[in-house]
C-alpha cells in the first residue's frame, strides 16, 4: 500500500460559520488577506516537503472560488514540488480537464513537470465537482465527454513521437499536435481519475488501466465502486490495472485525547458550506442517479452524514484517528471492508490544524503506522473474479 499526504491548502480565517451562507463560489474575496495567504502558501509547501522527507508521497488537487482550497492552479504547485522534493511521487488529482479549454496545454504542463521531477509524476484528471461549473462557466451536460476526450487526447499526445498528428474531436480540433517536451516516463505517467457512482465511467477507467480514486465515502459505497472497477477489469480482459485509491481524514496522536482533538479539527472540511443552488446543477448527473439519491440508494458524502459524530465517521472509514496502533487497526479494517486498497490518500491537514500538529501527525504516521501497513496486499485478480461472480 502506498501512502500519500494531502492538504487542500485551506484559508480558514473567515467570519463565523453561522454568519456565512457559503464558503464556495460567491464568498467575497474581501475575506482573503493576501499577507496571511502568502504565509499559508509557504507553510503548506513546507509541509509537503516534510512529507517527502518522511517517505510519504504527495497528492495535490485544484478548486476554484472557495476558501477550502487555495490551490487554484495545481500545475504550479506540482512544478514547485517537482524541483524542491526528491523522493516521493507527486500525484495531481487532478487536472479539471472538462473545465479547461485546451487539453494539449495540460499535456505539455504534465510532460514538463514529469521531466523536472525526474519521472515522479502521476497525472490525474477530474471532471470537477458540481460547484466548479459556476466558476468555470461550463456546460454541466458536457463535462463527462469533455473529460474522456481530453484524457485520450493527452495520452495520444504523450505517446506520439514521430511528428505532428491531426485531431478532430467533439470538443477539440487541432491540425498539428506535436508536444515538446515529452514525459520522462515511458510510455507516459500513470493516469488517475476520481470516481463516481457512474458505472460507465468506472468501466472506462478500468479498460484504460487508470488508477481509480474516491474520497470521504462510507466504506460500503467505496467497496461498491471498487468491486465495479475490479469486475470491469475482468470484463475488459485487464485483470491488473492502475489500482484502487481512497482518501479519508487521518490524524495520529500520542494518546486518544490528542487524536480526538486533531480529528475534530479536520472535520472543519466536512462542515464547509455550499449554497443549494451550487450543489447539483441541472444535467451534471443523470436523472436516474438523482432518483436513486432521493430514494436513499446512495448516501455517500451527504450533508446528513457530515453532521454525524466523529465516532460515526470513524466507523464508516471517513475519519481515521487514534494512537498509532489504533490507526493501524482501522486501516487494516478498511482494507478488508473494501476488498483491497492500493493507495491510501490522507487528508492530514484541514481548517485551523496548525503546522506543529500537522507535522506531528505526519511523523507519527510515517514512523509508526506506515511500516505496519506498507505490505498490505494489492487488490488481487482472484478477488476481482469472485466479485464478478
Amino acid at each position: 500500500m502506498q501512502a500519500w499526504f494531502f492538504t487542500e491548502m485551506p484559508y480558514p480565517h473567515l467570519p463565523p460559520m453561522e454568519e456565512m451562507s457559503t464558503m464556495r463560489v460567491s464568498l467575497p474575496s474581501k475575506h482573503f488577506d493576501p499577507k496571511v495567504g502568502a504565509d499559508l502558501y509557504n507553510r503548506y509547501l513546507d509541509e509537503y516537503m516534510i512529507a517527502d522527507d518522511l517517505g510519504l508521497n504527495m497528492v495535490l488537487n485544484e478548486h476554484h472560488q472557495t476558501a477550502t482550497c487555495m490551490d487554484t492552479c495545481v500545475p504550479l504547485t506540482a512544478a514547485i514540488l517537482a524541483r524542491q522534493t526528491s523522493k516521493g511521487r507527486i500525484c495531481i488529482l487532478g487536472n479539471p480537464i472538462a473545465n479547461r479549454g485546451d487539453p494539449i496545454r495540460i499535456a505539455e504542463e504534465m510532460a514538463m513537470i514529469d521531466c523536472i521531477s525526474r519521472g515522479r509524476l502521476d497525472a490525474g484528471f477530474v471532471r470537477g465537482v458540481p460547484y466548479e461549473v459556476f466558476a468555470a462557466n461550463s456546460n454541466p451536460t458536457q463535462t463527462v465527454e469533455r473529460l474522456w476526450e481530453g484524457i485520450d487526447l493527452c495520452i495520444k499526445a504523450w505517446t506520439t513521437t514521430d511528428g505532428p498528428f491531426n485531431f478532430e474531436g467533439q470538443f477539440t480540433h487541432r491540425r498539428a499536435i506535436n508536444i515538446w517536451p515529452r514525459p520522462l516516463q515511458s510510455p507516459h505517467p500513470q493516469v488517475w481519475i476520481t470516481g463516481s457512482s457512474d458505472l460507465e465511467n468506472i468501466k472506462r477507467a478500468a479498460s484504460r488501466g487508470i488508477t481509480f480514486a474516491t474520497f470521504l465515502q462510507p466504506h460500503t459505497k467505496v467497496k461498491w465502486m471498487f468491486d465495479a472497477y475490479r469486475s470491469a477489469h475482468v470484463d475488459t480482459g485487464m485483470p491488473d490495472g492502475g489500482g484502487t485509491s481512497y482518501m479519508p481524514l487521518v490524524f495520529v496522536g500520542d494518546n486518544m485525547e490528542e487524536a480526538e482533538k486533531g480529528a475534530k479539527a479536520l472535520t472543519w472540511y466536512l462542515d464547509a458550506k455550499t449554497e443549494p443552488q451550487y450543489r447539483n446543477p441541472p444535467g451534471y448527473v443523470p436523472v436516474d442517479f438523482n432518483v436513486a439519491a432521493l430514494k436513499g440508494t446512495f448516501t455517500g458524502r451527504t450533508e446528513a452524514m457530515r453532521k454525524q459524530s466523529i465516532e460515526y465517521l470513524k466507523d464508516q472509514g471517513v475519519l481515521i484517528y487514534g494512537t498509532p496502533d489504533d490507526v493501524v487497526k482501522q486501516i487494516k479494517r478498511l482494507h478488508d471492508l473494501t476488498g483491497g486498497l492500493d493507495n491510501l490518500l490522507m487528508m492530514m491537514q484541514a481548517g485551523f490544524l496548525d503546522h506543529a500538529s500537522t507535522v506531528k501527525n505526519m511523523t507519527l504516521f510515517a514512523k509508526e503506522v506506515y511500516p505496519q501497513i506498507r505490505d498490505l496486499p494489492r487488490s488481487q485478480p482472484l478477488n476481482v473474479k469472485a466479485a464478478a461472480e
